[in-house]
């Protein structure tokens, strides 16, 4: 299993999670990635990275309970599953800009939530293939060490 399909199976867990979120699209990015004819790679590789950053941004969420995260989650998610072209991704995700300015934006997280949230940047960043394998890696390592118990009792 690749660090891209690891990453999506440790961010999401419940079942109604799975359900939802780990589409066929979601989980065949990487190998359509690698598979796809020239023409088609852009659109592949942008259908990988909206995956990676849902993985990421689900973490985010489960850390601190935020909701700006879930809510850039849902647009990304309907980005990867109705988007046919890399401008259909521009277009769904162009619409909604308002709410990755405030993913940022009085956002309390522990160090943990800003590694995944400096994670999710390269994400955004990433223009190749091998960028996005190295952070999905990253994720993974990550994700095997975050504590969600949120220190409820301070």
């Amino acid at each position: 299993m690749s660090p891209y399909e690891q990453l999506l199976h440790l961010a999401f867990t419940a079942p109604n999670d799975v359900k939802y979120y780990l589409t066929p699209t979601a989980r065949q990015a990487s190998d359509q990635l690698r598979t796809a004819p020239p023409a088609q790679r852009p659109f592949r590789f942008e259908q990988m990275r909206l995956g990676l950053a849902m993985s990421l941004l689900k973490l985010v969420s489960e850390l601190g309970d935020h909701d700006a995260s879930r809510q850039v989650l849902d647009v990304l998610h309907r980005a990867l599953n109705e988007a046919r072209s890399p401008e259909d991704i521009d277009r769904i995700v162009g619409r909604e800009a308002r709410l990755f300015d405030r993913l940022y934006e009085d956002l309390y997280v522990n160090e943990q939530g800003e590694e995944l949230l400096n994670l999710f940047g390269r994400t955004l960043d990433a223009d190749a293939p091998e960028l996005l394998e190295e952070v999905a890696q990253e994720g993974v390592d990550l994700a095997r060490t975050l504590d969600f118990s949120d220190d409820e009792d301070e």
